[in-house]
């Protein structure tokens, strides 16, 4: 090829907990992000048991965009999306979680959101489960370390598809799930008790979530055999520090830790490098009977795929760590960082493409790409944000040299924060990916007024030319 598709699926990417606000409007019930209170970089958020006076909890409000949706998608449209990619707040329908019956009034809002889409032309990708859940499924059963969870989240899947299988086509089950292993009270909504074995529960809790999302993409293709049911994961390009043996070794083991996750839903199995590594860890995996044809007939349509920054594996022990999107890394010299020291990396984007085509032969879907950054309104209410467009046209270019000279399948590409949003490691809003500046501040002022940046104009030639104009 020598231009990519006229099909390729140009967009912006966000998440419910982290824009929609109205966290207790029209019978939405308490989800987990709602009882996580603002942050600071390098520092952890705190989580509180409910909500509780005197603390600043960002996802209350957000950027309101279940208020201010109509306004967001026509900005969208005028960009020139082909898809949306959002999620749904899992609490909004059923909000302990375990209810018989769902809320009318939270399916209509996402009714609306997507009547809205479908106006202006915009196919919606609907992530399920994005690091949301109700709030009563984490205190009353522990969240997915009780098996339970499985038939609570079918039957949240089976409403949606009915309700939706009109008006959304692309759907995901689960947002990074491989961060589970990694950030398990954020994506998992799971902790420990003294003398447990967290990587016991973290691995059985994911075992429920594969089994639920093979269920869930099974029922999907019985509703509308013109779904397309996707898994999504962070992908963790890694680099060996040197051609040193260790080093190579130590690099593959880390990208297994995470194929471990792909190679279950794509597969449809347990791979023996994930058997052999949960044995070491003294996990045994509790399944039922049915689990493993379960995954067998459940395996996804495509792989969606959120990418940032690369990372570096050595096997020093005198090392020095930098910040990173969910792994802290060793320096690369080779490259520059972020305002956040994450590592800019856009051959490693190819680099990911290439290695997770080549490995399943099933397309892929950037559904997560961006620059957090400072972004400072002018006096002619815009924002000069250079440094957002170089990064989004290195990662562009490197995404179409994958597509067009690898031959990797990729179906399209979603700017992460394509409007700016509340941070899910910090609960900031200062640190900012969005084509749409939002005004609203950490401590929570602000008029909530939108204003067009630089690289919204950008972003509009990009697509326009089906990226060609970079």
């Amino acid at each position: 090829m020598s231009s990519l598709k006229q099909s390729f699926l140009w967009g912006g990417a966000t998440a419910a907990n982290q824009c929609e606000g109205a966290y207790c409007e029209d019978g939405k019930g308490l989800s987990n992000a709602d009882v996580v209170v603002a942050g600071k970089r390098g520092k952890p958020r705190l989580r509180t048991n409910g909500v509780l006076e005197g603390y600043n909890y960002p996802s209350h409000t957000a950027i309101d965009f279940y208020h201010h949706y109509k306004d967001d998608i026509r900005l969208f449209s005028e960009m020139g999306f082909k898809c949306y990619r959002m999620s749904i707040a899992w609490s909004r329908i059923f909000p302990n979680g375990d209810d018989e019956r769902p809320n009318e009034k939270g399916l209509e809002f996402y009714d609306h959101v997507f009547d809205e889409c479908i106006k202006y032309n915009i196919e919606p990708v609907v992530t399920i489960s994005h690091y949301e859940i109700p709030f009563n499924l984490v205190t009353e059963y522990r969240s997915w370390i009780n098996r339970k969870l499985i038939d609570f989240y079918v039957r949240f899947c089976e409403t949606i598809f009915k309700r939706y299988k009109d008006k959304v086509k692309y759907w995901m089950t689960f947002n990074e799930i491989n961060v589970n292993m990694l950030h398990p009270e954020n994506s998992l909504a799971i902790t420990a008790n003294d003398g447990e074995n967290i990587e016991q529960l973290i691995y059985q809790s994911t075992h429920h979530q594969f089994v639920a999302s093979a269920e869930a993409v099974q029922l999907g293709h019985k509703i509308n055999k013109d779904f397309k049911i996707g898994m999504m994961m962070l992908y963790p390009t890694f680099y060996a520090e040197t051609c040193n043996p260790e080093d190579q070794l130590i690099t593959i083991q880390e990208k297994n830790k995470h194929f471990a996750f792909s190679d279950v839903m794509v597969r449809g199995n347990y791979s023996s490098n994930m058997k052999n590594y949960l044995s070491s860890k003294h996990v045994k995996i509790h399944m039922e009977d049915k689990d493993e044809q379960i995954l067998r007939d459940g395996t996804v349509d495509f792989i969606g795929f959120s990418y940032y920054n690369s990372n570096v594996g050595t096997s020093r022990k005198d090392i020095e760590l930098i910040d990173g999107n969910m792994i802290n890394s060793v320096k690369n010299p080779y490259i520059l960082e972020s305002a956040w020291g994450w590592s800019i990396d856009p051959t490693g984007l190819r680099v990911a493409m290439n290695e997770l085509y080549g490995r399943y032969q099933i397309p892929v879907f950037v559904v997560e790409n961006g620059l957090g950054s400072y972004d400072h309104l002018t006096e002619d209410l815009t924002v000069i944000d250079d440094y957002r467009i170089d990064y989004l046209r290195e990662h562009i270019q490197a995404m179409k040299d994958a597509i067009l000279i690898d031959g990797v399948d990729c179906m399209g590409y979603t700017a992460w924060g394509c409007i700016d949003l509340i941070s899910v490691g910090t609960g900031e809003m200062s640190k900012r990916y969005g084509f749409i500046y939002v005004d609203k501040n950490d401590d929570g002022s602000g008029t909530l007024k939108r204003y067009k940046k630089k690289s919204f104009y950008w972003y509009q030639n990009v697509i326009s030319s089906n990226g060609e104009k970079l």
